[in-house]
């Protein structure tokens, strides 16, 4: 995703200095115009607004505050915006210390997937100042379709969360609605003809149900990073005493599968878990 978002802001103009651990990853990047730097700290040297989007909070973590980190050479006046899917916790303490340095922060986790990404249509929500906001909305508007200010500093993970929370919840319905059609002996692709332009329909029946069904569990979003966002997610209500037990028994379905072998699988390999009866 981070390479498609990156792709955009180097097609309207903007310079660009990057980091990934992987270098070859960047090499289209390079070969475009982009300039490579060999850590977050000299990526972020000479640069006016940061974006970061890694894989778990502890590597966001240490992007910001490790001895390469962004924190150890970004100048007062700067701007940082991660776009992982983190810990509304995480965000707090970043925007926190980018404070005390005179830089500000954005937590804007996205939603779309890597087609999203490529298409420039992520959903976008974001916590922070309207003054950041404001600063990095041209930006947003290239990477994505639906952009909200939605708090201040860890709003934009929370709302991320609510996100992730009705997907995991609809994942497990569309994996028993699936089953349910194939136990009774229908044709699970014509039932979906029938369902998916109905109350039943959501993104996901529409969009992931027929590539399991085909056999096709390419990841748009690996089970391992969905596992992770639950876990967050449940820290977090859990930090609110509220019990989400929709929640539990996906993340407790995709752990399963996780162990399968499914952890680099895309999310909809759920349904095939269901499919093969693995889910009882």
């Amino acid at each position: 995703m981070g390479k498609s978002m990156a792709g955009h802001l180097l097609e309207a103009g903007y310079p660009l200095s990057l980091y990934n651990r992987t270098k070859s990853k960047t090499d289209d990047l390079v070969a475009r115009g982009a300039d490579w730097r060999d850590t977050p700290a000299e990526a972020s040297k000479d640069a006016e607004i940061v974006i970061t989007i890694v894989g778990f909070p502890k590597d966001v973590e240490e992007t910001y505050f490790g001895e390469q980190g962004i924190f150890q050479t970004l100048r007062s006046g700067g701007l940082v915006i991660d776009m992982t899917t983190s810990s509304p916790i995480l965000a707090q303490r970043i925007a926190k210390e980018a404070e005390s340095r005179g830089i500000g922060a954005l937590d804007a986790p996205v939603s779309g997937g890597d087609l999203g990404a490529r298409e420039a249509r992520l959903s976008i929500m974001v916590g922070g100042s309207e003054s950041d906001f404001a600063r990095a909305e041209p930006l947003f508007d290239i990477m994505g379709k639906n952009i909200h200010l939605q708090g201040p500093a860890g709003s934009g993970q929370h709302t991320k969360m609510c996100n992730q929370v009705a997907i995991a919840a609809g994942m497990v319905a569309i994996g028993e609605a699936l089953a349910y059609a194939k136990a009774s002996g229908l044709d699970p692709k014509k039932v979906l003809q029938s369902i998916e332009t109905g109350a039943a329909g959501s993104w996901s029946l529409s969009n992931l149900a027929p590539r399991a069904l085909d056999g096709n569990y390419d990841p748009g979003f690996f089970v391992k990073h969905f596992i992770k966002d639950m876990g967050i997610a449940i820290e977090a209500a859990e930090s609110m005493d509220l019990k989400l037990p929709g929640l539990a028994l996906a993340k407790d379905l995709y752990d399963r599968l996780a162990a399968d072998g499914g952890a680099d699988d895309g999310t909809h390999a759920l349904f095939r878990f269901y499919m093969e009866g693995k889910q009882a």
